[in-house]
């Protein structure tokens, strides 16, 4: 089977209020997708929708993974199937150092005992062609870190937990070019013909060096529009004026 996410006719709440109207998704294995859209269209949503976050609550509609429905599964289950969610303002977690929360995921995804020294020279490489500081990784989780260090290490989580899903919320905000380079050279070092990507942004820079397979503007709550990667170049010249028509 070739598809991994398959999102079929979704409503979805925030609090009482409505955000998802009747959206359509379908992503197969070794595709990158981008979902663009202005403020409140329902983005971020859309992300914590797939991973089941308590604070929205699916009103119709399925979520679909490698052919499984997983709309009442709890997150950490999500996540152990293998769909990684990155976010605009990473955690701080004291109390817990970079490399022993790879680590304890690592154990929980694969449910085996990890091998601490290949883990640590995984972390150690993945850290270097990020071009992080190699202390990071044994400081506790974020604490105290800049922006684009947290997002780096986000993407250095993704590196070493080697989900089959990515989603990667405005990963980019924020940053500064160099970094942005940065956070796109882990996403080329991550693809492969057997996961995929899905990537909410504002910023077409991200997008730059990548291969995108499809772009879709997300208006409202609905997709409006699906194209391919000239269609981000279309909203960074115009805007999203003449798609809240649709």
């Amino acid at each position: 089977m070739n598809t991994l996410l398959e999102i079929k006719d979704l409503y979805a709440n925030a609090g009482e209020k409505e955000i998802l109207k009747g959206l359509n998704l379908k992503i197969n294995k070794g595709e990158v997708h981008v979902i663009m859209g202005p403020n409140g269209a329902g983005k971020s949503t859309l992300a914590n929708v797939i991973l089941n976050n308590p604070q929205y609550k699916k009103v119709s509609g399925e979520v679909d993974f490698e052919g499984e429905n997983i709309n009442n599964l709890s997150t950490d289950k999500i996540a152990k199937k293998g769909v990684f969610m990155s976010f605009q303002s990473p955690e701080e977690i004291p109390g817990i150092t970079v490399t022993n929360f790879l680590k304890t995921a690592k154990n929980k995804i694969t449910g085996k005992p990890v091998k601490v020294f290949e883990l640590k020279d995984e972390i150690e490489k993945n850290a270097e062609e990020l071009n992080m500081n190699p202390k990071l990784v044994n400081r506790n989780l974020n604490v105290g870190f800049s922006g684009g260090e947290k997002k780096k290490n986000e993407i250095l989580q993704m590196l070493v937990l080697n989900p089959k899903l990515v989603i990667l919320d405005e990963t980019d905000s924020g940053l500064d070019v160099d970094a942005v380079k940065t956070v796109s050279k882990g996403i080329q070092m991550y693809k492969n013909d057997d996961n995929a990507i899905l990537i909410i942004t504002h910023n077409n820079k991200i997008l730059e060096s990548l291969k995108i397979d499809y772009v879709h503007v997300l208006i409202d709550g609905k997709i409006v529009k699906t194209g391919t990667a000239e269609l981000a170049d279309e909203i960074e010249k115009n805007g999203y004026h003449e798609y809240k028509k649709l």
